[in-house]
């Protein structure tokens, strides 16, 4: 009886962690599509987050950071600076360098965003949930954050 019932709680763990996926899945584009990305690929959105967050950095340095090889990381530059998400400024320690950096537009539109997604997450958590509900979700977010904290 034993091993029956760890085999049920295995199987009702699995199923739990393939919802969450999904469900989490499921939210992560919804606050997207509340960001309004456009036509930007996974590559230059996670190049805008890096330089967001690290700052400043050489296309060499950025590349290592992705995961990508230099000139694969070429295009996606290019492609940010053409939309005018990306600028270039010679490195002050080593003229031969470009950093690249956001614009102030891409650092507004990186905000806006953002805003937007609260926005959309506040209201719907308002309309859809009651009170008690609300305090469901607040429990629940404690709960999940224990999973991914360190």
């Amino acid at each position: 009886m034993h091993i029956g019932s760890d085999y049920h709680r295995t199987a009702r763990l699995s199923a739990l962690a393939q919802d969450l996926r999904a469900l989490l899945g499921k939210l992560k584009r919804r606050l997207r599509d509340q960001a309004h990305v456009g036509d930007l690929t996974p590559s230059q959105i996670s190049v805008l987050l890096r330089l967001e967050k690290d700052g400043p950095a050489t296309a060499s340095s950025l590349a290592r950071a992705e995961g990508m090889r230099p000139q694969s990381i070429a295009p996606v530059i290019t492609a940010l600076e053409g939309a005018g998400l990306v600028s270039g400024a010679p490195d002050p320690t080593d003229g031969r360098q470009t950093l690249l950096s956001l614009t102030e537009a891409c650092r507004k539109w990186v905000e806006e965003g953002r805003a937007a997604r609260q926005d959309w997450l506040t209201r719907t958590l308002q309309a859809r949930l009651s009170p008690q509900e609300q305090d469901e979700v607040a429990k629940a977010v404690e709960l999940l954050r224990r999973l991914v904290d360190d």
